[in-house]
């Protein structure tokens, strides 16, 4: 069987993208759980309900209660009333969540030495094929 260029540019892809451990980064800089992390930068979109942000998070609720039990705890997220349904309550971010979200996303963008220090015109080219491939997504 023969690998076509495709599926050896695919795997170098995931390759680069997967040996970048930004997840242990970013849970050691903000000594958060990266579940957690995740839950973060969901809610800087917004504030969602604990359902809301269990489907988001692909996970249970329960154990989405437990993560914003523990947000709430250290002062990144509040529960309020929801405006609309009394039954529920909405997630949001207090001031230090958002800065804790925004740090987040700073240090999981942060590109790998190898592509940070590509040619300009090398990046501009990768970009243009990289959002060709995914449709502009």
């Amino acid at each position: 069987m023969s690998t076509t260029d495709a599926e050896r540019a695919w795997r170098a892809m995931s390759d680069l993208v997967l040996s970048q451990d930004r997840k242990t980064a970013v849970s050691e800089a903000l000594g958060l759980s990266f579940a957690r992390v995740q839950a973060l930068r969901r809610l800087a979109a917004g504030p969602l309900t604990l359902r809301a942000l269990a489907a988001k998070l692909l996970a249970d609720p329960p154990y989405v209660t437990l993560i914003v039990d523990d947000l709430e705890q250290r002062g990144l997220v509040l529960r309020e009333p929801h405006p609309e349904d009394r039954r529920a309550k909405l997630v949001r971010l207090t001031r230090e969540g958002e800065a804790a979200a925004a740090r987040a996303d700073a240090i999981l963008g942060e590109p790998p030495a190898g592509l940070r220090d590509l040619p300009p015109e090398d990046a501009a080219t990768l970009l243009r094929l990289l959002e060709r491939v995914g449709g502009g997504a």
